[in-house]
């Protein structure tokens, strides 16, 4: 009986060992699917261009706001970002300030531009293809809008943002918006960084 007792306790406390074993281990388990999920899920967090700027958008307070379009002329939308179709490369040039020798560096791009006037305000954002090396991609840029000719106003200040996953983000315009536009991007976007920041001269 004693034995018997024993080898009673004995099993359940097998089972008991192998319940928390193996609670622990699914739980192990869980945590490593989820930090596997949320690094996946980081990397794709922005499938596209027009996310990376939909995200900004969202993050303003609405005392901030003023009215945008955005994409090309012939699929604009407003009051919103809009997906840029990438064959449209003189639109590219003339409204988002990329030169010509940037143009087979990208796939995809979308875009917000004040309502009013272009110079208080446009934002791009470009995902650069695979080998691209950004850093170069935002001298480039910067070097072309630096040497760019105003009309209807000269936007103050010009930001180049770097987002994980091979986006870069340019803008230019009145100080104000842009320190907004500039922070508003910073806190919405994981893994992002200014790379170029000057005023327009």
């Amino acid at each position: 009986m004693k034995r018997l007792t024993i080898l009673f306790f004995m099993v359940m406390l097998i089972f008991m060992l192998t319940g928390c074993g193996s609670g622990n281990g699914g739980s192990q388990s869980g945590m490593g699917e989820n930090s596997e999920e949320s690094e996946e899920s980081e990397e794709s967090k922005y499938g596209e261009a027009l996310d990376v700027l939909s995200a900004i958008r969202q993050s303003y307070k609405e005392e901030d706001m003023f009215a945008i379009y955005g994409g090309n002329q012939e699929n604009a939308v407003m009051d919103a970002p809009g997906k840029f179709d990438i064959s449209k490369t003189e639109e590219m040039k003339v409204n988002l300030g990329l030169p010509e020798e940037l143009w087979d560096d990208i796939d995809d791009a979308a875009s917000m531009v004040h309502m009013m006037n272009a110079n208080i305000f446009t934002g791009a954002v470009y995902h650069l293809k695979d080998g691209t090396d950004s850093n170069d991609f935002a001298d480039v840029v910067k070097t072309n809008i630096m040497a760019t000719q105003w009309i209807c106003g000269q936007p103050d200040t010009l930001v180049i943002i770097e987002v994980k996953g091979n986006y870069i983000i340019t803008a230019y315009g009145e100080a104000e918006i842009m320190e907004t536009f500039k922070n508003n991007a910073l806190s919405a976007l994981d893994g992002s960084q200014v790379v170029i920041e000057e005023p327009i001269s």
